[in-house]
């Protein structure tokens, strides 16, 4: 087989793939490539329809994106996480604070206060606390009402 008809060959294989990739039914080389063009145009279309989608629905997230907080309970205390997609001034005091009230020592904690507001803590019992008679239920209404009261007071 000569070079030539290698490359006719191999052009012909590559024009039957597109074919089969675009759902063509054409059989000749131009009718191929014009439906190929069109395939991708609607692929396009399709890419934007979803670029818009989801740049409407993290719009309408981010406006209605309340904290997350998940309380587990610990042999000895509880494991304390709060996301926050905005973060606000004092919303670590304030939540230090409720764990104060409740009864807790923070024994470890990680937090992040960049653009979102991130934060792990390990709350254990306080010898003069009253920590005893809590439960995650009641550690995780303390901290989401902290957060309120900070987000109220900037309104």
């Amino acid at each position: 087989m000569s070079s030539s008809d290698r490359k006719k060959e191999a052009l012909y294989q590559k024009l039957m793939l597109l074919r089969d990739v675009t759902n063509s039914t054409a059989m000749n080389k131009t009718s191929i490539i014009v439906d190929a063009s069109k395939y991708i145009e609607e692929l396009k279309q399709k890419v934007e329809n979803l670029n818009q989608e989801i740049g409407t629905s993290e719009v309408s997230t981010v406006q209605n994106s309340l904290p997350v907080v998940t309380v587990e309970t610990l042999e000895k205390g509880f494991l304390i996480n709060v996301y926050s997609e905005k973060n606000s001034p004092g919303l670590l005091v304030s939540i230090l604070e409720a764990f104060e009230e409740l009864g807790l020592d923070v024994l470890d904690a990680r937090v992040s206060c960049t653009d979102s507001f991130q934060l792990e803590a390990v709350g254990g019992d306080n010898s003069e606390g009253n920590a005893e008679g809590i439960d995650a239920q009641g550690v995780k209404e303390a901290v989401l009402q902290a957060i309120k009261n900070v987000l109220e007071s900037e309104e």
